[in-house]
């Protein structure tokens, strides 16, 4: 049994999830192509107290609405069955609740979930001695190898299209998680 540490917003929720409520409230019509940074101040060109202000606002109500990505509770259902899965994200700890209805309303299961309320995950993922991890965030996903020595599997997004070293593996979707997945439990790369 391995431990499988999970990134939440853009992993297993779709990246699309903000989109919805960004163009309605500053009347816009991004797609994700237009996401080219993870950024999104300065790819809205909007600055990051507005930004901030609102997201802090709007935040419980995108995270309560936030669609699974595509594919996300199929292969989470699998695994659940053989590993442990540990849900490791930079929400803020007072929506752990909100995060926990969410899960539950999704019918999806978990071992552990930890909001940090922060970006670097690195040393929760310490912590909890997860033996992979999976992301949608470039830096976190290579400093989150490079430091633990373990793969990451980073979903492809317009975001996120930095070079990664040989240790992240780039997945255009669940299914190819999971692929990758199968083959690194059987030894092979």
């Amino acid at each position: 049994m391995k431990r499988f540490g999970i990134d939440i917003d853009g992993t297993v929720t779709s990246p699309e999830s903000l989109l919805p409520h960004i163009n309605d409230y500053f009347d816009l019509q991004l797609t994700l192509h237009d996401i080219t940074q993870y950024e999104l101040t300065k790819v809205l060109d909007i600055s990051p107290e507005v930004f901030g202000n609102w997201f802090k606002k709007a935040e419980p109500e995108i995270y309560k609405h936030s669609p699974l990505a595509q594919g996300a509770k199929e292969i989470l259902d699998d695994w659940k069955e053989h590993h442990e899965l540990f849900f490791i994200s930079a929400r803020p700890s007072e929506l752990l609740q909100l995060t926990k209805e969410w899960f539950d309303a999704k019918d999806l299961m978990y071992h552990h979930i930890e909001l940090i309320g922060s970006h670097n995950k690195l040393s929760t993922a310490k912590k909890h001695d997860v033996d992979i991890f999976f992301e949608d965030k470039h830096d976190n996903a290579v400093m989150i190898h490079e430091e633990l020595n373990i793969p990451v599997v980073l979903f492809d997004t317009p975001y996120n299209q930095q070079p990664i070293p040989d240790g992240v593996i780039r997945v255009n979707d669940w299914q190819e998680a999971n692929q990758w997945v199968n083959r690194w439990l059987r030894g092979e790369k």
